[in-house]
Formats: structure tokens, C-alpha cells, sequence
């Protein structure tokens, strides 16, 4: 049985996760390099629980508020995020 696609590439994620990070920091998202740790432009704690609350919203996903510290670049996180997304859908198709 082929599992289950959410339809959310690593390119459409860090797209997204940049413009919601500019949004925060008060920034334009071409200013946001993907490859550049999210501390460097001063991403605080209150950013970070946002940005999981945005997540949830947008991807009903739940993610640890220290992703933005587990996981500290733009890719790293939309790496993170398909993975998770991944395993919802597989454990949701599989229900």
C-alpha cells in the first residue's frame, strides 16, 4: 500500500515558514536565508511558540516549541516539518 502524500514539499514549507518568520521579525522573506540560523536574525522565544502555533494551525501538526532550536535554519525545519507530516499521514492512513 503506498503511503499516503500530504501534498507539502520541503520548497513549499521553507517558502512558507520564511514569509511567517519575516511576518515576526519585521522583515521582508527575500531577506530570509534558508541557510542561516533563525537566532542570527533574532528570532526570540515568543517568535518561536508563534511560529508552533502558526504550524498547528495551518498543518493541524503539533511541534515542540524548541523546533526553532532543534531544527535552527529555515531548511532544517521544513526538513523536519515534510517528515512529520509524512509520518500524520502515514499513521492517518493507516488508521
Amino acid at each position: 500500500m503506498p503511503v499516503p502524500t500530504t501534498g507539502h514539499t520541503t520548497e513549499s514549507l521553507t517558502t512558507w515558514l520564511a514569509e511567517r518568520i519575516a511576518l515576526y521579525l519585521k522583515r521582508q522573506p527575500a531577506e530570509i536565508d534558508p541557510d542561516v540560523p533563525l537566532a542570527e536574525y533574532g528570532l526570540d522565544s515568543v517568535a518561536a511558540l508563534s511560529l508552533c502555533g502558526d504550524i498547528e494551525d495551518d498543518f493541524d501538526l503539533v511541534i515542540e516549541p524548541t523546533a526553532a532550536w532543534d531544527y535552527p535554519t529555515v531548511h532544517a525545519l521544513a526538513g523536519h516539518l515534510v517528515e512529520e507530516l509524512a509520518a500524520e499521514a502515514a499513521k492517518d492512513g493507516g488508521a
